[in-house]
Formats: C-alpha cells, structure tokens, sequence
C-alpha cells in the first residue's frame, strides 16, 4: 500500500470516528442541509461569518458513509479562520481534485484535504466527499438545500 493511500485510511478513520466541529452552532448566519440521493448520506451545516467576511466558526451535522464525514470534518478544520473568498478558491481546487479535473499534486492550498484524491478512482464515492463542500457553497450563497442525485460527476 502506498503512503497516500494509508494516510488517505488514517485520516478518513480519524475524522470518522472523531469528527471536528460536529454540532450545532448557535449564532450562525448561514446554513444549508445537504443530501445526496444515491446513498443517503445527509448533513446540515452552520456558518458564523463577520462583517468582513471570514468564516468565524461552522459546524456540521449529520449521517452518512465515512468519506461522508470525515470530508466535512477536514472541511470544517481547514476553513476555520479563511475568507469567503478563500473557501470558495479551496471548493473549487477540491472538486476538481476529487473528479479528476486536476492532478492530487496541484492545488498546494488543499493540505491534508489531498487524501481525497484516490475518490476519483471511484465515481460513486465523489458525491460522498464532495457533499459537505456542495453544502458549503449552498450555505455561503443562502441557498437552503443542496440535493445530489446519481447524475453528473458529482
């Protein structure tokens, strides 16, 4: 097994069996639930951003398969602290990393979040990373719900 790959099952294990910022968040300005139709995976996500748009706080519940969560777990962690503007150029850089439409060594600003890159080797797993950031995105422009099905590439 490669390095990539057993640090891709560590860190999925870990953020599954121990997510951050699972909860909900009281004070938030932004929210949205997400599902996605193929497997049942769900999520709620709350955002705290201030007047100069940096994501304060978010939190997330929900249910669904280990990619599921510890995507939105490792979401959560990495944009703590960032601009809006910040976590829309990381949802992008992710999305194209978790379909294949870049290489898993581009897009330094991901970090950790490149162990995602073995999910495009399986197609029906890219709805489940890519959940939460869908979520995210509904979230930031006040969209309220985010519904995945089984068509398209995520």
């Amino acid at each position: 097994m490669s390095d990539l790959s057993e640090l891709y099952q560590e860190l999925i294990l870990d953020h599954q069996k121990n997510p951050r910022n699972f909860g909900q968040l009281e004070g938030a300005n932004h929210h949205a639930e997400g599902f996605n139709a193929l497997c049942g995976d769900k999520i709620s996500l709350d955002l705290k951003t201030d007047a100069s748009g940096v994501i304060e706080d978010l939190k997330f519940k929900g249910s669904g398969c280990a990619i599921s969560k510890a995507s939105a777990s490792m979401m959560t962690a990495a944009l703590k602290g960032k601009k809006i503007d910040e976590a829309e150029i990381l949802f992008h850089q992710f999305h194209d990393l978790v379909t294949g439409k870049s290489a898993p060594e581009s897009g330094e600003v991901l970090g950790k979040l490149k162990v995602f890159a073995g999910v495009r080797d399986y197609p029906a797993r890219v709805k489940c990373a890519s959940l939460a950031w869908h979520t995210l995105e509904a979230a930031l422009h006040d969209d309220q719900k985010v519904v995945s099905s089984d068509e398209g590439d995520d």
